[in-house]
């Protein structure tokens, strides 16, 4: 096996296990909220649960995997992995840094939940932890730029492949956001937990939370485009509808992805109107390479369905193959991803995100994006990526295959009950959902219900998942190592594609800084002059 599929395995192990961890809270809590009596059940356990699943499944499964997938793209574009060993040594790091954020919330010292917010305070090693796991993104995003460099003086006048150009945009949009959640815990949360400082600014705390908290979105979701578009379409026995489309998506996708974090904080206080408009605009206008997305994939898979045959205005989905799990996980966390940028949009409009905020819908909402578009394709892409990556057959096919299915099944009941009990006011991040036996409490018993019964059947799929995964890269048959195929274009122009404007990311990456500047500098500097009383820690749970 070459070395890199080692650095490659050894990402994927980690994504893997701690998916598999996060998976059993996930289940421990919708039972929970259901108010069904389950082992240890308690505020303690319940809080703790939603932090583990949150961090493990949110930040560790997703970065882990990103990181794989980013490395094996480089691999696949220059044969190589631009400073292996540096790779190496940032792995250790991060799992390191996982460790001990793991280590503080399962020993209940880190109950602060996925956004950390202050007055909330964790343990010093939950706070260090995360930062370390941030520090060797980094590494993992100085390789993936070197790596693009390396392509771009190759290939000459031809443009780097379509999945280079979206794992590239996708680190410089990474560099660009982390700065946001880096100086929130160097120069708040850390010296804070370690005593240093007594009292802490929440809403600074939470506005650099969200500079990093919505492009973190796309962090997770551009790694699912580059699936999407560079993967898949072969996959389904098609082609890419338009590639010059897709480059400009990413772009965009850099441009826009950081400065729109006010939308998450429509009801707090200190932040001018203004700006929360001006973020509103910038969050509108990023939906705009969010529908071409969705456009170019649908035409991609119209064009493959059609070529094995579909006929009439629907018969090109029936002709797809559903029963490969790397496309039916598209496919069905497409169609659930639909649904979720409706939620999304709804969100981002002032006045209905006043009737959603902090209610059932937030979460409802954030697992048809997180929870369906990234983590339904990140496992697709592992039934793709994993054999050949080890050199290994795909084990118990028939679980694979199964999987995606139970997911979308398993996520219509919890996401949609979700979505219903949140209009009609079920607070969200709450143990007890029966508030003392009130009639209103009573209106929302049936939803959790369902909502309960979708997190086990979820768990069923995670479970079928895990397995798959583990039985493949420990005692699948060996094979040859295959090398990864990437969909071609529909009509690519005789000679080829040449390099445009939009191949140009470092240009972009530079319009997002300035973009960043306009969208933030003002507020951050009026936050940091206001007069601040500061809070002391609350250890709650």
């Amino acid at each position: 096996m070459p070395r890199a599929n080692r650095l490659i395995l050894a990402h994927i192990w980690v994504a893997v296990l701690a998916f598999g961890v996060a998976a059993a809270m996930a289940v421990m809590q919708a039972l929970s909220r259901a108010n069904l009596e389950v082992p240890y059940r308690s505020a303690r356990m319940y809080y703790m649960s939603v932090t583990a699943h949150g961090v493990l499944m949110a930040l560790v499964f997703t970065t882990f995997f990103i990181m794989a997938l980013g490395y094996a793209v480089a691999q696949r574009e220059n044969g190589e992995i631009r400073w292996l060993r540096f790779g190496w040594i940032m792995y250790g790091i991060a799992v390191t840094g996982t460790v001990m954020a793991a280590w503080a919330i399962l020993t209940f010292r880190a109950s602060v939940l996925y956004t950390f917010y202050p007055p909330l305070q964790a343990h010093p090693a939950f706070y260090i932890g995360l930062t370390l796991v941030v520090v060797a993104s980094w590494g993992w995003c100085a390789s993936i730029i070197a790596s693009w460099r390396e392509s771009r003086r190759r290939r000459g006048e031809s443009p780097v492949s379509l999945a280079m150009h979206g794992t590239t945009a996708n680190a410089m949009l990474w560099l660009l956001a982390t700065i946001g959640v880096a100086s929130e815990m160097l120069f708040q949360l850390i010296p804070w937990s370690l005593g240093w400082v007594k009292t802490v600014d929440p809403l600074l705390a939470r506005t650099l939370f969200w500079f990093f908290g919505h492009p973190l979105v796309y962090f997770w979701l551009l790694p699912a485009y580059v699936i999407w578009y560079a993967l898949v379409p072969r996959e389904a026995g098609g082609k890419l509808f338009s590639e010059p489309l897709a480059r400009v998506t990413f772009s965009l996708f850099l441009i826009l992805s950081t400065p729109v974090g006010f939308h998450h904080q429509y009801q707090d206080p200190g932040i001018p109107a203004a700006w929360k408009l001006f973020h509103t605009f910038n969050t509108m206008a990023i939906s705009f390479p969010s529908l071409v997305t969705a456009f170019t994939v649908v035409a991609s898979l119209e064009v493959a369905g059609r070529l094995r045959g579909g006929k009439g205005l629907f018969g090109w989905i029936r002709a797809l193959p559903w029963g490969n799990p790397v496309v039916s996980s598209v496919l069905f966390a497409g169609l659930l991803f639909m649904v979720g940028g409706f939620g999304g949009a709804i969100n981002a409009a002032y006045v209905l995100n006043s009737v959603v905020h902090n209610t059932a819908w937030i979460p409802a909402h954030f697992h048809l994006t997180v929870g369906s578009a990234a983590a339904l394709t990140f496992m697709g892409a592992c039934y793709y990526l994993v054999p050949r990556i080890a050199g290994r057959e795909l084990e118990l096919g028939l679980l694979a295959k199964v999987q995606p299915f139970l997911w979308f099944l398993g996520m219509v009941l919890f996401s949609f009950t979700g979505h219903i009990a949140g209009l009609m006011g079920l607070p969200r991040r709450v143990f007890a959902t029966d508030y003392a036996g009130a009639p209103q409490a009573e209106m929302w018993h049936t939803l959790t219900s369902v909502s309960a019964l979708g997190g086990i059947v979820l768990f069923a799929s995670a479970g079928c998942f895990v397995v798959v995964m583990i039985a493949t890269l420990l005692t699948g048959k060996r094979t040859a190592v295959v090398p990864i195929e990437w969909a071609e274009p529909l009509s690519p122009p005789a000679g080829g594609f040449r390099k445009g404007i939009w191949d140009r990311l470092e240009l972009w990456f530079v319009v997002a800084v300035v973009l960043v500047i306009l969208a933030y500098a003002v507020p951050v500097y009026d936050l940091m002059h206001l007069t601040r009383y500061g809070s002391p820690g609350f250890k709650p749970f």
